[in-house]
């Protein structure tokens, strides 16, 4: 089973072809091509390429499914006996993607 490692915005994602992650969000269309190019390792089972820090000429392609919201995150921040209270959230938003192709 052919996957790679690919980093983008910080974070590393496992992709296989055929599988969708979750990265932040592009301001994409859905059904628009996306691609990776920070590709960080890829493996077809027997060899391993591991780049130095990227492989070179290796990405991924990809097709946007959805934009989407991640859980509510609650902020409660207060300082105790002084009656100060402030209460927040956040939804961080993501670009979920389809992978098609792992192009070494």
């Amino acid at each position: 089973m052919k996957y790679a490692i690919v980093e983008d915005g910080g974070k590393q994602y496992r992709a296989a072809i055929g599988d969708t992650i979750e990265v932040d969000r592009y301001p994409l269309e859905v059904g628009e091509e996306i691609d990776l190019d920070h590709v960080l390792l890829i493996s077809d089972g027997e060899n391993i390429k591991v780049g130095t820090p990227f492989v070179e000429g290796a990405k991924i392609q990809g097709t946007v499914i959805a934009q989407v919201k991640g859980p509510k995150v609650v902020v409660f921040r207060y300082k105790a006996k002084e009656r100060i209270r402030s209460k927040t959230g956040h939804r961080q938003k993501y670009t979920r993607v389809r992978i098609d192709a792992i192009e070494e």
